[in-house]
């Protein structure tokens, strides 16, 4: 448990960077810059995240030159991915404020990226939090994939008692059921009450 808890807290901090820039770079103004970026984003989307972490198992060891470990395979996989995913989330999180502020901005003599860095993301980023957490919540179950490369998360280590046991299948794979319910609900609750806690802000 606390090892899929540690996946899915590095996965998600590495991707909120990834995705950050992904969704600058998916919103440039430069066609030789966003044109690129979008298709590639949009390509990894499209593919099942268990060819992501194939890739990553196969790629990272031959770009090293030896071998890779699992556990850093599944955190670039998963970072890979989620970046992809959030990088739309900050997109929508920048289209939701008003285009006045980024007129203003730069009529007052601001950059594209100072008007971005000063103005919009400092906005747009408390609109993503809630999507955020709920990207987080999916984190924490994708990691049940890293069992393919043999990373002993929860899902393989329930797994390995039950070959063991061969009797108790039912109350494992019950009670693994239980224990990610409770993650996943008590995040899930986290999200909606900072959504909550959100719009009473914005309301004030």
């Amino acid at each position: 448990l606390a090892l899929t808890l540690i996946l899915a807290f590095i996965s998600v901090l590495l991707s909120i960077i990834g995705g950050l820039i992904l969704g600058l770079l998916c919103i440039s103004r430069n066609n030789y810059v966003r044109i690129p970026v979008t298709l590639a984003v949009n390509f990894i989307r499209a593919m099942p995240l268990l060819m992501v972490i194939f890739w990553m198992f196969f790629l990272l060891p031959a770009i090293t030159g030896g071998k890779f470990p699992e556990n850093g395979t599944v955190i670039c996989a998963l970072t890979i991915f989620t970046s992809c995913y959030i990088s739309q989330i900050v997109k929508a999180g920048i289209a939701s404020i008003p285009k006045g502020q980024t007129e203003a901005s730069t009529s007052s003599g601001l950059t594209y990226w100072q008007t971005m860095r000063y103005v919009v993301l400092p906005q747009g980023l408390r609109n993503m939090i809630p999507s955020f957490v709920n990207q987080f919540v999916s984190l924490i179950k994708d990691t049940s994939l890293g069992y393919i490369v043999g990373v002993s998360e929860l899902t393989q280590v329930a797994q390995q008692i039950n070959n063991r046991t061969q009797n108790y299948a039912a109350e494992i794979f019950i009670f693994l059921a239980i224990v990610y319910f409770l993650i996943c609900f008590a995040f899930t609750s986290l999200s909606r009450w900072l959504e909550k806690s959100l719009a009473w802000r914005k309301s004030i």
